[in-house]
């Protein structure tokens, strides 16, 4: 009886959370520009998302406290710039132009 009084628009309520979002599409009329985008957790699971700017992959970080301290440290000296190794040879330079110059023409 009490719905039978209540206008139609009123009577479809929908109770609207993040897990009917995760689940179904989202519920907009307008719909901003999304990209899909996949997320990488620090375990190695991937999840596919929308996101606001258009990138390929996002990778979340590493929780070091979690590490033992042996993968800590190995993590710290990878995050580090790496030294290049300058290789300094010694060239002997025997050479001698004069010793070539009969084979230059001389121009008059």
């Amino acid at each position: 009886m009490l719905l039978k009084q209540v206008p139609l628009a009123v009577q479809q309520v929908r109770c609207l959370s993040s897990a009917t979002a995760a689940v179904t599409r989202l519920h907009r009329s307008v719909y901003c520009r999304m990209y899909p985008t996949v997320v990488v957790q620090p375990d190695g699971s991937t999840i596919n998302i929308r996101y606001h700017e258009p990138r390929k992959i996002i990778k979340l970080p590493l929780d070091l406290s979690t590490l033992s301290e042996a993968e800590r440290k190995a993590r710290m000296e990878a995050r580090k710039p790496r030294k290049k190794v300058k290789i300094m040879e010694e060239v002997e330079d025997n050479f001698n132009a004069k010793k070539y110059m009969k084979y230059i023409k001389k121009n008059k």
